[in-house]
């Protein structure tokens, strides 16, 4: 029994690593039939809370009486999301998830300086092998090495609302996984709502969507609510050492998948760099399961 449900976490990891390694080409193809990035997860996530909302029905008199770091969970996990989606629709997906990838690094500082926790020799490893990493894979001739536009601006942020997501968490061990769950859906429902409100492209009207925009949306949301609830089963099964390491499928089926969708490739130099941030991931992760961070 315990053999299976072993077997089951593995695979809700790779699952969920496989969802968000692909995720990014429903959502141009969104964007190409005229719905934009935000506009879109708006909708996706309103289908998974919608639907969320009715599986976890019986759950709801405690709405009321949930505690604050619920709510900063939501508006961190809601950004976290949503400039991910932006970031990798508008950029090159490769770099998007190595620049989201530099997380651990934010972890470590938010860790350190809100949490108290000890940074360590490793740590410190982590860093520069994250920085070093990010320097080699954005280095231009006669430019600074930084994000390049928008879109890896935006997957700069999404790492680092990222890892405030999982300091928050960290700190909010005794919420369920029914409302973390929740709240990463109305979060970004949440910041998607007021981000819309600020673009000059408003949020397109019920009757302009057809069938197969909601046919499109209604597959991301039951992917979406999938891969959230299986990758929270998986993390409280396996080990964050060997999830970590499971969750780098993620960029094997976007390399891929960019690949022959999207006739994208990463330079050897790119590819070098991300190797370097990989690797300060992994680290980062064995030291978060032996509580060194």
């Amino acid at each position: 029994m315990q053999h299976h449900r072993h077997q089951i976490a593995v695979s809700g990891l790779l699952f969920g690593a496989a969802c968000w390694g692909v995720i990014w080409y429903p959502y141009r193809l969104m964007q190409e039939a005229g719905v934009s990035g935000v506009s879109s997860s708006f909708y996706t996530y309103l289908i998974a809370a919608l639907i969320g909302a009715l599986i976890f029905a019986r759950h709801w008199r405690g709405i009321f009486r949930l505690p604050q770091s619920a709510y900063w969970l939501a508006l961190a996990a809601g950004w976290t999301n949503l400039s991910y989606v932006i970031a990798i629709i508008d950029g090159e997906v490769m770099r998007v998830m190595l620049l989201f990838y530099l997380s651990p690094l934010w972890t470590l500082i938010l860790a350190h300086f809100w949490l108290k926790e000890r940074v360590g020799l490793n740590g410190l490893l982590v860093i520069v092998t994250s920085l070093v990493g990010a320097y080699i894979m954005l280095w231009q001739p006669g430019a600074l090495p930084m994000p390049r536009n928008d879109a890896e601006w935006m997957a700069l942020s999404s790492g680092v609302a990222f890892a405030l997501t999982n300091v928050i968490t960290r700190r909010s061990s005794h919420l369920s996984l029914r409302v973390k769950s929740m709240a990463v859906w109305l979060g970004v429902i949440v910041v998607a709502g007021v981000m819309l409100s600020f673009q000059s492209m408003p949020l397109p009207a019920l009757e302009v969507l057809t069938l197969q925009h909601w046919l499109l949306m209604g597959l991301i949301a039951l992917i979406l609510m999938a891969a959230t609830l299986l990758v929270q089963f998986g993390l409280t099964v396996i080990p964050v050492t060997r999830a970590a390491v499971i969750f780098l499928f993620e960029l094997v089926v976007a390399a891929v998948a960019s690949y022959y969708w999207a006739n994208e490739a990463l330079s050897l130099r790119e590819w070098f760099g991300g190797a370097l941030i990989i690797v300060a991931a992994v680290v980062a992760s064995r030291m978060s399961d032996q509580h060194q961070v």
